[in-house]
């Protein structure tokens, strides 16, 4: 997949480096858990990156420049979950909106719902969730649940 800026595309062993720098930035994962060693970036690779079907998706500029990833699963029941972890020098640059349009439309017509989670204290993804009319669903875990319904 394609937008303006960036692509998505199935993760490759190959992207190893450049995802354990993201996952070892204690500033990127401020708000997710505690920055990850080389052997838990890689584990997480091969878990959730090189598994069929993916739970998350590579994302790159249109330079071929890692900037992240996004998570793209199904979500319990006629849903599935959106998110992004993006590197530091992607952020303020409009990435995350652009991937959370790009995805709102390829779920158009295959899905019901999109969930959004994030800890409280993370607002920008909670301004993003509601710039594109995401619905505040509750709290889990610690987290807060955004919801679109796309019927």
């Amino acid at each position: 997949m394609e937008t303006e800026r960036l692509r998505i595309r199935r993760f490759r062993q190959d992207d190893a480096d450049a995802l354990y720098r993201l996952l070892s930035d204690p500033e990127v994962m401020r708000f997710l858990e505690p920055p990850y060693t080389r052997r838990q970036a890689e584990d997480f690779l091969v878990r959730a990156g090189l598994c069929s079907p993916p739970q998350i998706l590579a994302v790159e500029t249109r330079a071929r420049t890692f900037a992240g990833y996004v998570i793209w699963h199904p979500y319990g029941r006629d849903a599935w979950e959106l998110g992004w972890v993006l590197c530091r020098d992607a952020w303020h640059k409009g990435y995350a909106r652009e991937l959370t349009e790009a995805f709102i439309e390829e779920a158009r017509g295959s899905t019901r719902t999109l969930v959004l989670e994030c800890v409280p204290a993370q607002q920008a993804t909670r301004a993003i969730a509601l710039q594109n009319h995401f619905v505040y669903a509750g709290r889990e875990d610690g987290c807060h649940i955004y919801k679109l319904r796309l019927d």
